[in-house]
């Protein structure tokens, strides 16, 4: 088999195919040569070419989650690989699995004014798992097995149980472009074993009484669905003392679970906050996206809070961590009910549940008193529309909070870049994931501006016919007319919306996109089904709304479905 002729290059691919990562992400350039000819050149691996760096490093995340294993990005030298640094910041708080590998310069040339020629080593700081540098002057044998160590290191971490990007910085001589005969295999693996799995017999003990004599509430974070997780939150939750909250990104469906936070917490007045306290609060999973649930945890203040899982042990979202669990959140739940324990008598359960239901019950008449075409109408009209045994990807600000509104549909998976939370990316990410698993319908829903951010993920080739995207338009950034502080400013328009007159419409058209657009209520129901008939070629509907009334019915919709 042909390969570059770098030790250094060879034994980085046959590492990838010792620990089965198969798909390679590339961006063109030169300093990467070495790497573009072994990875082409070895059948085992899948490659994709993405110009935009940026893009293709949201397109490799996008496939990574979606395929839950690792994918190389690989780039040349200079500001390609900063071009990375969103979707690595993303991937690394999302404990996404992605293995970086930036060419660069011989590093004798850095700051020489070389061209394309950066600081590269530990280029993403403290955004990745581990970061090391390397270079083609390997060739002795101590070289090769210090080498050997630290790449298997990394490849460990990629497989591990607490995951996320790592970076491999290789300096690379000219010539870039020699091909040899490959007669030997460097790859390394060291195995690593997980941490004992059983809860220790004091802290169950402890847990037992503390069950007994609280009001406890289980929150789940952003997590893929998971259904040994379910099936033992079912069990917790049949407890009348527990509540358990969840968000569309939990992937969590019960009908005893909350899924609308926002919209329960809406529903309980300040005079009778305190009596929806718990004393026991259980976090599991990633971001939360709710605000509104961080202030009111961080005000109860818990007197106990058990974080169950692997990644980020310490992290103290809402000032009451008392005990860090680094167990799989459903083994955690199988031993912790297998704990006999007196039901609390409070009903906590039933308390929760009941405000979710009532402002469940208002919804539909509160739609119906709406005139315009505005976002909160379209969502309402997109989730009654959205079909089971789908793929719906969300973009951040105001589309991922309004979607957390409405129930979440059975049967759909939900997902959205809730690591740093940002704009950027969030197209490229949805095709990434749609390329990764064909078999299925993908649907991305978007607003304006992450559309046009994002547009060079159109340029992606060939675009996934199995994705499609509804871009609501605004005009800018309609969360800033929905928040306290931005929303009075004089400097909102301008600075903080970004209001614009772009239509997402034109640029799809300019990328070949089959595209329609609606701008009249009348016309939104039968659009939204064209757009959900997969017997017609359109993958993207644009739906503009009225700017100025959508905040006013985002304000009716919250206080009609909290009246008494």
């Amino acid at each position: 088999m042909r390969s570059s002729d770098k030790i250094i290059v060879q034994m980085i691919v046959d590492q990838c195919e010792a620990h089965g990562i198969k798909k390679v992400v590339f961006s063109p350039g030169s300093r990467n040569a070495p790497f573009a000819i072994s990875f082409d050149e070895h059948p085992f691996f899948d490659t994709y070419v993405i110009h935009d760096e940026r893009c293709a490093a949201f397109f490799a995340m996008g496939m990574a989650s979606e395929l839950n294993e690792p994918v190389v990005l690989c780039c040349t030298s200079g500001s390609a690989g900063l071009n990375y640094y969103p979707a690595i910041a993303e991937a690394f708080y999302r404990s996404i699995p992605l293995l970086v590998i930036t060419a660069d310069r011989p590093s004798e040339w850095t700051n020489q004014g070389d061209g394309q020629t950066i600081m590269q080593n530990d280029l993403y700081g403290s955004h990745v798992r581990q970061s090391i540098s390397l270079d083609d002057s390997i060739i002795s044998e101590d070289s090769i097995w210090k080498a050997q160590l630290d790449t298997a290191t990394c490849f460990s971490i990629l497989k591990g149980t607490w995951r996320g990007p790592v970076h491999l910085n290789v300096g690379l001589n000219e010539p870039l472009y020699n091909k040899v005969e490959k007669t030997k295999n460097f790859s390394r693996q060291i195995a690593q074993h997980n941490k004992n799995e059983l809860l220790s017999p004091v802290f169950l003990s402890e847990a037992s009484s503390i069950l007994r004599d609280s009001k406890i509430l289980v929150l789940c974070g952003q997590m893929p669905p998971n259904e040994k997780l379910k099936a033992q939150l079912e069990i917790f939750a049949g407890n009348s003392n527990v509540i358990t909250l969840v968000e569309n990104t939990s992937n969590l469906y019960h009908e005893s679970f909350i899924s609308c936070i926002d919209r329960t917490l809406n529903g309980i007045s300040s005079e009778k906050e305190i009596e929806f306290y718990p004393d026991l609060l259980i976090t599991l999973g990633g971001s939360v996206v709710s605000k509104k649930i961080k202030s009111f945890l961080r005000k109860s203040k818990p007197k106990y809070h058990w974080k169950i899982g692997y990644e980020f042990p310490f992290m103290d979202t809402y000032q009451c961590l008392t005990d860090s669990i680094q167990l799989l959140p459903e083994t955690f739940f199988e031993q912790l009910n297998k704990l006999t324990f007196e039901q609390n008598k409070l009903n906590f359960f039933g308390k929760w549940k009941s405000i979710d239901y009532q402002a469940k019950d208002r919804i539909n008449d509160c739609i119906q008193q709406l005139n315009e075409l505005t976002d909160i109408v379209v969502f309402d009209a997109f989730f009654g529309l959205l079909p089971e045994n789908s793929i719906l990807h969300m973009a951040n600000s105001s589309v991922v909070r309004y979607c957390q509104l409405f129930d979440p549909i059975q049967n759909v998976r939900f997902e959205s870049n809730r690591g740093t939370s940002g704009i950027d990316g969030s197209t490229s990410t949805a095709v990434g994931a749609a390329i990764a698993n064909p078999n299925e319908q993908f649907y991305l829903i978007t607003g304006d501006i992450s559309f046009l951010y994002d547009s060079n993920a159109l340029w992606i080739s060939e675009f996934p016919k199995n994705l499609r995207i509804l871009v609501i338009n605004n005009q800018g950034g309609g969360i800033f007319k929905i928040i306290p502080g931005p929303s009075n400013s004089d400097q909102r328009d301008r600075y903080f919306e970004a209001v614009h007159k772009q239509s997402a419409f034109s640029v799809a058209k300019a990328f070949g996109i089959v595209s329609k657009r609606i701008e009249n209520k009348n016309e939104l129901i039968t659009g939204l089904a064209d757009f959900f008939n997969l017997n017609n070629d359109i993958q993207l509907l644009e739906i503009t709304t009225n700017a100025l009334q959508n905040p006013i019915d985002l304000d009716y919709f919250f206080n009609f479905i909290k009246k008494q």
